[in-house]
């Protein structure tokens, strides 16, 4: 995937909103195609990298990658890396990916509770 230029006004209208407020950079990291999904399947003990895979199907090894890598960079999930034959990594989730998973459990059920989003009809227009 290929980064938003430093030239854009994309990057321009990012810059100018997380300047306003911390929340809009964190909607931005957040709204990554399968990283609230990653961070998720991780709170649910799925610590491993074929673990997660076989929890989230449809992702592909370099998304997987990729969300895992971001969620480390932004202290969300630890990654341990772990002596054997073969050697294994695992990932859990920091106190700060603990407090973001809550805090993401209540915007789900906000969401499933109170709006009535038709997401299939938004798909035809």
């Amino acid at each position: 995937m290929s980064e938003r230029k430093l030239s854009s006004t994309n990057f321009y209208n990012q810059s100018f909103l997380e300047e306003k407020c911390a929340l809009s950079e964190l909607l931005y990291l957040l709204s990554k195609r399968w990283m609230t999904e990653v961070l998720f399947s991780i709170e649910e003990g799925n610590t491993r990298f074929t673990s997660l895979k076989e929890d989230l199907e449809h992702i592909s090894d370099h998304i997987l990658a990729d969300r895992l890598k971001i969620l480390e960079q932004h202290e969300l999930i630890n990654k341990y890396y772990l002596p054997g034959n073969p050697p294994r990594t695992e990932y859990d989730l920091t106190k700060k990916g603990e407090e973001l998973s809550g805090l993401l459990d209540t915007l789900c059920n906000f969401a499933e509770t109170k709006c009535h989003f038709n997401f299939s009809a938004s798909k035809t227009l």
